[in-house]
């Protein structure tokens, strides 16, 4: 090739900085896998046995999961046989050793991961009514706070480019500005996953780079400052989202279906009608299905939504975190969608608890 040894040599440090070749200069990865970027925790689920009543004692049956964002993202990922990467923080405790002897035996690669001396592993608290609906939820996060642009850089170095990056909004700000920087620079597409509207405030106003931000209609009325109350308005704050950089944006209404962006402005796609029995990592789940339809290489949002609204359905259906009867052959056939869906539904109508999907 009539190349120099130190021309060589640059393309190597090149090749190596993009990590496309790992540790030595002839070790090349293998396949490329979805690295999930964020929240990994404890989930405690409160469940009232009768209705609620405020300002008393009210009976109640508990349960406990692994829980997080990210984390949920990567289980539903794994089950539907993709490999994935999981960079989280947990403490040096029992939960911790848990959440990652969990992830390890569900294929997850938890190498990424910072494990926190004299920390307590992140956690969730949801109190569910007699329904299964979310009243509240108390989240203890502050620990991802540790998960710094120079932590995932260290760990960066000597891991395979991922062909697909999905984060949450637990992350830093900077952290998630950082992800949009290597999004720009590394051509690896970066998802991001709004996880509660207080936490918009970790979204950066420049999001070039980002390929889509999965979020709900709150979070969207709170990343523009504005009420969403028409069809207009709905569409006006989607473009306003691709306006600040990013390439599409998906809005998912609970019971009233989903919106997502497409060449011709936007569109709209019922939800299936379930037998809810926990709304506990169904918005997880739908992102997964969504990021599994861009890693198999479909840039048909449509199908990745459709696909995203039967995973979805078979967890609201179920009580785990994360659907236990999930396998690499759930996805492929998608059923209970009619031929003409009907029109969406009118935007003036107040929420209901069902549009929680998004935990933290």
């Amino acid at each position: 090739m009539r190349l120099s040894r130190s021309a060589v040599a640059g393309h190597i440090a090149g090749l190596i900085r993009e990590r496309r070749l790992l540790g030595r200069a002839y070790v090349l990865p293998g396949r490329r896998p979805i690295a999930c970027i964020g929240a990994a925790n404890l989930d405690r689920k409160l469940r009232s046995i009768a209705t609620l009543t405020m300002g008393t004692s009210n009976p109640a049956r508990q349960d406990e999961a692994f829980g997080g964002v990210a984390r949920n993202i990567a289980e539903n990922l794994a089950r539907l046989g993709a490999p994935v990467s999981l960079a989280t923080a947990v403490g040096d405790d029992a939960a911790g050793r848990a959440l990652l002897a969990h992830a390890q035996d569900a294929g997850i690669d938890t190498g990424a991961t910072l494990v926190l001396p004299k920390t307590c592993s992140g956690t969730y608290t949801a109190v569910l009514d007699e329904h299964g609906e979310m009243l509240v939820a108390l989240a203890d996060m502050a620990l991802y706070d540790q998960i710094s642009p120079a932590c995932l850089a260290a760990q960066d170095a000597h891991r395979p480019l991922p062909a697909l990056t999905v984060a949450d909004l637990n992350l830093p700000l900077d952290t998630v500005a950082y992800l949009l920087e290597e999004a720009r620079r590394a051509a690896a597409p970066l998802v991001v996953v709004a996880v509660s509207q207080p936490k918009m405030a970790r979204l950066p106003q420049d999001l070039h780079g980002l390929r889509l931000l999965i979020l709900n209609h709150g979070e969207l009325e709170t990343r523009i400052g504005a009420p969403v109350r028409s069809e207009a308005e709905f569409a006006a704050a989607c473009a306003a989202i691709q306006g600040q950089g990013a390439r599409d944006v998906i809005v998912t209404w609970g019971r009233k279906g989903v919106y997502f962006t497409h060449a011709g402005g936007l569109k709209h796609l019922p939800a299936l009608e379930v037998s809810v029995v926990d709304v506990t990592g169904a918005g997880d789940a739908f992102s997964a299905a969504v990021c599994w339809s861009l890693f198999h290489g479909s840039e048909d949002l449509e199908l990745a939504c459709r696909r995203g609204l039967k995973l979805s359905a078979m967890t609201l259906e179920c009580e785990e975190t994360v659907c236990p009867w999930l396998g690499a052959d759930s996805l492929d056939d998608i059923h209970g969608f009619a031929e003409n869906p009907p029109a969406p539904p009118p935007l003036a109508a107040p929420p209901d608890t069902f549009n929680a999907l998004y935990q933290e």
